[in-house]
């Protein structure tokens, strides 16, 4: 295989016309010019130049070699150049999959944030559960998933998963507005009617009604968290909620009452071990920095 530095030696030889020409350009000595000239003449076989007391004309051989290591060159620099722009994300892309009250209460201020300092890194979105958003991830349909995880929520398909924490998501109580002494603890709640969520969230609301001594009567089922608060409001039964959730939109005809104790953990997940792709590694830090910002909120708000 040819040597690229010996192609540039070649095509500057050519166009300053003499090694001490070509050393100068390229700033090498003039004894490694010379040296590369004739280790590129033994590997490709033939004279490419002919030597005339100090000067050098190409053979045949040499201007076709010459051509076509001016063609080579220029799309290998071609070539970097494009990788550079990378490199300084003046492009890429970033596929995004996060679940619905991420995308509603922490994805959109970070796109903003991550766009507004790298307009020319393209961003694409979808809306998935974490499960789903694991599986994207393993198969290359995305490059960062936004999960979450109870403390009871199985380690699955995390191989090669590298998870980062951005926050703690402290779950409420969620009950109708239209009784003002309406309780707000969830032991109060057994013999009501409940609200599920997502297939998870579903698990962690049956575990922690089970620690409270009590099995939920499930009757309404959705992962659509503004139809959850509407349910509530309208007195159809009562539910748990995450603060994202909250934050992202809350139903005036409801309250909410933080159950101690109770949270989700919110995780960045990549594929793989760093160095990730520059506007992955760009965009996650982004998303960090934003979810320090919704972190300090919910400190600020002892409740809801």
């Amino acid at each position: 295989m040819l040597d690229l530095i010996r192609l540039r030696v070649l095509v500057a030889v050519a166009q300053e016309g003499s090694v001490t020409a070509a050393a100068d350009s390229l700033g090498y000595a003039q004894p490694s010019i010379s040296h590369h000239l004739r280790q590129l003449e033994s590997e490709v076989g033939v004279p490419l130049f002919q030597r005339a007391g100090r000067g050098l004309r190409l053979t045949d051989a040499g201007a076709v070699l010459v051509r076509r290591a001016t063609e080579i060159l220029g799309h290998v620099d071609a070539a970097v150049a494009e990788v550079e722009t990378y490199a300084g994300l003046r492009a890429g892309r970033v596929r995004l999959a996060a679940f619905p009250s991420a995308l509603a209460g922490l994805i959109p201020q970070a796109m903003a944030a991550f766009t507004s300092q790298y307009p020319d890194v393209s961003i694409s979105l979808v809306d998935a559960e974490p499960p789903k958003a694991l599986a994207m991830l393993r198969n290359n349909d995305v490059d960062v998933a936004v999960v979450f995880a109870h403390a009871d929520t199985p380690d699955v398909g995390l191989k090669h998963v590298t998870l980062t924490t951005l926050l703690d998501d402290p779950l409420y109580l969620i009950t109708s507005a239209r009784n003002a002494d309406a309780a707000n603890e969830i032991t109060d709640y057994a013999g009501e009617t409940w609200i599920a969520g997502c297939p998870s969230c579903r698990a962690h609301l049956l575990t922690a009604c089970n620690r409270a001594g009590f099995v939920p009567r499930i009757e309404f089922e959705t992962d659509d968290y503004v139809a959850v608060q509407a349910l509530v409001a309208s007195g159809s039964g009562v539910s748990t909620l995450p603060a994202l959730a909250l934050h992202a939109h809350q139903n005036p005809g409801i309250r909410a009452h933080r159950i101690p104790g109770e949270r989700r953990t919110v995780s960045v997940a990549t594929f793989g071990k760093p160095p990730l792709a520059p506007a992955i590694d760009a965009f996650v830090s982004t998303l960090a920095a934003i979810s320090d910002s919704v972190r300090e909120r919910f400190e600020l708000d002892g409740h809801l």
